[in-house]
């Protein structure tokens, strides 16, 4: 039996139900994180957990969500839902803080929070081992005055998915969508890097970005091991089709090269050195084999 955690206790999944009412169902008011845990010797090493869940309070500060309980609770709470759901695979886990008043209205003061937390199985997102096709959008990323673009609102992510569906329907794996001045943000989901010249460069977070935890964990050891800086900086949508190698960042997408964009091959079509370099850097440190960054993982015995 799977089991979430929803209205202060762990339940089993199919009892985690929210009423067809509630304000976060009818107007998008949530916000939430995604956290990855790999399987790997008998555990599941769960990755960024406390920076994740301190990412989820800025949200729901931002969104004006009361999260009743405290960091630490919310990591001794992870660890149990990992222990007894049980899965011996690399898994997702998605956290919901939200409105759960059952009413009609616009608002966010004065209306019921809740949280819950729910894990599933979860492979790769993309093609992390032969590169992915991409396009440019035609929808632009929201402005941080619209909805704030550092917040992870739930219902923020329409956008996102407007592009992410334009994409896979003109035969493309993702898209890059560009900031409502034209310059490039993100992805639909991802931060997005370019190498050029052997450096590093990335949208700033004032370009309507979200302030991704993988992108900052890419920046630290592209410096700290291969001696790589990373400039942040406005980009633009061409400098991505000159670029020697791209590749998107994220929870989801880990370190996903890409081959094209807009139908333009990117550097030679294959898997980057710099990039290769920082998958397998990357993929040490979340299956627990380089101790220098034990700290940024949770291993949770299964």
């Amino acid at each position: 039996m799977n089991f979430a955690f929803f209205e202060g206790r762990i339940v089993p999944f199919a009892d985690a139900k929210i009423s067809v009412m509630t304000h976060a169902f009818n107007y998008g008011t949530g916000v939430f994180e995604g956290i990855r845990g790999y399987w790997s010797n008998n555990k599941i090493n769960v990755l960024m957990l406390g920076e994740h869940y301190k990412r989820l309070f800025n949200s729901a500060k931002i969104i004006k969500i009361k999260i009743n309980y405290t960091i630490d609770q919310l990591i001794d709470i992870t660890i149990e839902l990992v222990k007894r759901n049980g899965y011996r695979e690399d898994v997702y886990i998605r956290p919901i803080a939200y409105k759960s008043h059952e009413r009609i209205g616009l608002g966010l003061t004065g209306i019921d929070d809740d949280l819950t937390i729910y894990m599933a199985p979860f492979g790769e997102y993309l093609d992390i081992s032969k590169g992915i096709n991409i396009c440019t959008s035609t929808w632009r990323k929201i402005d941080d005055n619209i909805i704030p673009a550092r917040a992870k609102v739930t219902g923020m992510y329409v956008n996102s998915s407007l592009a992410k569906s334009e994409a896979l329907e003109n035969g493309f794996d993702e898209a890059i969508m560009l900031s409502t001045d034209g310059h490039v943000a993100e992805g639909s989901g991802e931060n997005i890097f370019i190498v050029r010249d052997g450096r590093l460069i990335t949208p700033p977070i004032t370009e309507n970005t979200l302030e991704g935890l993988t992108r900052a964990l890419i920046i630290e050891l592209a410096k700290d091991e291969l001696g790589i800086d990373t400039k942040e900086r406005t980009v633009d949508r061409t400098e991505l089709f000159i670029a020697d190698e791209l590749f998107f960042t994220g929870t989801g997408a880990q370190i996903s090269p890409i081959r094209s964009i807009d139908k333009r091959v990117v550097g030679l079509g294959t898997i980057g050195p710099i990039t290769s370099k920082l998958q397998k850097i990357y993929f040490d440190i979340v299956k627990g084999n380089n101790p220098k960054y034990k700290h940024l993982i949770t291993p949770v015995e299964i």
